[in-house]
């Protein structure tokens, strides 16, 4: 395979010959090795995979871009000695394809100048392939037939065997052979490709050891599917010794595995603690010289900050800071007796009468790319409530003022956040400056203002809620001159309730006129999960009595954000553990909502946001394509067209697990949405269903009074 040397400012590597960009090449290497670029997430655990798009010289070419990261002493070390895991993954699949096998065909190989940073892998894309790994999995279930019809079992495991033969034939020694890494063809399953190839070694030949080590890595676990694929990988029956050998390093490899399995769970915990934190490679790193309490970046991929402070630098910081942290407890402390009193009264009253369905809004940032595109998803939302977050530290609002204008022009109800970050801390005179301008420029649009954003998180820039009450106070003193305004805060994130109570006793003076929070519960999974005894229901209540108890605010409660972040690499704001996939966000989205709007504790609830990689109801399009609708977007259309104009008249007796809330139209017709939050349960509506309407919108014929509940909301027009 022929390849170009490149050398740029910042990268050097190697471009195949057939790859080339129709453009400069430069510019494409400079968009392949940003994250930004990725049209979809392949894999995101210790090195992360996209999918991205470019206009080659001989037509458009889909690649994978396999990111490596160098930081660290050992990574800098071995990629000195060996190259970099990018580099031998390219010397490595060159010779796959010079050896005629099948693999990840070799695009580019991208390297950073920098001694820690990244290097990338590009690859063409293989198309449709499923990982052996759930073929493997379907096997030991017994599934394999139901779960993949067009796979002959067998026929596969002796394809696999003469595909490793001809490998090793080859003198070509994988060394991560597992089933993860061998991939089959959808449209033809006789086709198998290995791919990950960053440890796999160029010998002369390879004896029955190497060979050996290198099959049983493979999650071969039944004696006759053993002896199969070893007679293929042999060309006939396998000896005695080839068997006794394979089992040995089978069970051994087996052995291993589980034993670092279980030596993680014991000192995963240490581990994380005394573990330094690593950025992704696209972050930026904190500016030199930047002390303890300043070590912050902006993420644009995930739209927020990064802390690059690690676990003791942020607890030295907190013990510098242990006499606010004594206060504020104490002020949470103090006001716990009157919250939790009220809330058990608000408990009792929960249901007690109609509830109006209002409240349902969508958070947004312009989307320049595609306005257009925004504004038509916020108009086939049909919600009328929009939360438009600002950037004081910008210099250009132009956009915002822009979007804020347009929404305004058709009708939407307004609301501005006005975050701060750890510059805007520092300079109370810039922070003061700022939102003067911004009010000045916004209030015209909308009259409700947020002060401050995640102020119980230091990568917000805050430290100590004492630091917050100095910024609220002297944004409420410019805000207040915009006649109508009202004020929003203090914008706690998470289900942390001591900093709520703790901020509202050090803001009183401010005078919220309505509390606002950020409650992100994907930590809990879904909605109905508790969390200290709370299930969402029950964290409205709370927040609306400490809104009631609290001498800084006004017995009002808005949720000014709320998402479950997507399984989408770094454009997702949680991690890994906290993930879901489209459909689940759906599901815990309409789920959400109905949960929290129907307790008339709560007044708003916001999504955030529009259009976003790794959380939004909109994905942005690439490479030319429109910006795609996810699932959860029509379940929140779906949600908002069926409920619009009604009053809840409280739940209905449901099987444990189910929910089910009765609804009354203005015009007189009843509606039932129910679902159930684990596996699936029938349930009894008190009458017939004239037509179902399903989460994501289609309409269905009618049913009942017996009905199937899932995961999904349901919706049953009564006769």
């Amino acid at each position: 395979m022929e390849t170009t040397p490149f050398v740029f400012a910042g990268f050097r590597g190697e471009v195949a010959r057939g790859c080339e960009p129709a453009g400069d090449l430069a510019d494409l290497v400079r968009r392949l090795a940003d994250p930004a670029a990725a049209e979809a997430t392949v894999h995101w655990g210790r090195n992360y995979l996209y999918r991205a798009r470019y206009a080659g010289r001989r037509g458009p070419l889909d690649v994978v871009v396999k990111q490596f990261n160098n930081r660290g002493f050992k990574a800098r070390t071995l990629r000195r000695l060996r190259g970099s895991k990018a580099a031998r993954a390219w010397r490595a699949a060159r010779a796959f394809v010079a050896a005629g096998l099948d693999t990840a065909e070799p695009a580019l190989l991208i390297e950073s100048e920098r001694a820690d940073g990244p290097s990338f892998f590009v690859s063409r894309h293989l198309g449709e392939v499923v990982e052996a790994r759930y073929l493997f999995r379907a096997v030991q279930a017994g599934r394999e037939r139901e779960d993949f019809p067009g796979i002959d079992y067998p026929a596969f495991m002796d394809d696999l065997g003469r595909l490793l033969a001809r490998v090793h034939g080859a003198g070509l020694f994988h060394r991560d052979l597992s089933i993860g890494n061998v991939l089959i063809a959808r449209d033809d399953p006789h086709r198998l490709y290995l791919v990950d190839l960053n440890r796999a070694r160029v010998r002369r030949r390879l004896g029955a050891f190497a060979r050996t080590r290198d099959l049983c890595r493979l999650a071969i676990f039944r004696r006759a599917d053993q002896r199969r694929f070893l007679a293929a990988y042999w060309g006939g029956e396998p000896g005695a010794a080839h068997v006794a050998l394979y089992r040995l390093f089978h069970h051994g490899f087996r052995f291993k595995i589980e034993s670092k399995k279980r030596w993680r769970r014991l000192t995963g915990r240490l581990a994380g603690a005394l573990r330094p934190r690593r950025a992704h490679a696209h972050i930026p790193e904190a500016a030199a010289g930047a002390s303890a309490r300043d070590k912050i970046v902006w993420d644009p991929l995930s739209d927020q900050p990064h802390q690059h402070a690690g676990r003791w630098t942020k607890t030295r910081v907190r013990l510098a800071d242990l006499p606010s942290h004594a206060r504020q407890t104490a002020l949470a402390l103090t006001a716990l007796p009157a919250v939790l009193a009220r809330y058990r009264e608000l408990r009792r009253r929960l249901y007690g009468a109609p509830v109006p369905w209002d409240g349902v809004g969508v958070c947004a940032r312009p989307f320049p790319e595609a306005p257009e595109a925004l504004l038509a998803a916020l108009d086939d939302l049909g919600v009328r409530k929009v939360l438009l977050r600002l950037h004081p530290w910008a210099d250009d609002d132009r956009h915002e003022l822009e979007l804020a204008r347009e929404l305004h022009g058709r009708g939407y109800d307004l609301a501005f956040a006005l975050p701060q970050n750890r510059d805007l801390v520092r300079d109370r005179e810039r922070w003061a400056s700022r939102v003067e301008e911004l009010g000045e420029l916004f209030a015209p649009y909308g009259r409700h203002f947020q002060v401050g954003q995640a102020i119980n998180r230091s990568k917000w820039g805050v430290w100590t809620l004492g630091e917050y009450a100095e910024l609220a106070a002297s944004a409420a003193q410019v805000l207040r001159r915009h006649e109508g305004v009202e004020i929003l805060g203090p914008a706690v994130i998470d289900f942390e309730v001591h900093a709520t109570m703790a901020a509202l006793r050090l803001c009183r003076g401010v005078g919220f006129d309505a509390l606002a929070s950020l409650l992100y519960v994907d930590r809990r999974g879904a909605p109905e999960n508790h969390q200290l005894g709370f299930d969402t229901p029950g964290k409205v209540t709370l927040l609306q009595a400490i809104a009631e108890t609290s001498p800084g605010v006004s017995p009002r409660s808005w949720i000014t954000e709320v998402n479950w972040p997507l399984w989408e690499g770094p454009h997702s704001p949680a991690g890994r553990s906290v993930s879901v996939d489209e459909d689940t966000q759906a599901d815990y989205l309409a789920r959400f909502y109905l949960l929290a709007l129907t307790t008339h504790m709560v007044e708003r609830v916001y999504w955030w946001q529009a259009i976003a990689r790794g959380y939004g109801l909109v994905a942005p399009g690439e490479g030319g394509q429109a910006p795609r609708r996810r699932p959860s977007f029509q379940a929140l259309a779906t949600l908002e067209r069926e409920l619009r104009g009604t009053t809840c008249l409280g739940p209905l007796p449901a099987p444990p697990s189910a929910w089910l809330f009765l609804f009354r139209h203005d015009d007189g017709t009843e509606r039932v949405a129910g679902w159930c939050a684990r596996g699936r349960a029938e349930a009894t509506l008190p009458r017939p269903a004239v037509a179902v309407v399903e989460q994501h919108g289609e309409a269905a014929p009618g049913a009942g009074p017996r009905v199937e509940l899932g995961s999904s909301v349901r919706y049953f027009r009564l006769e």
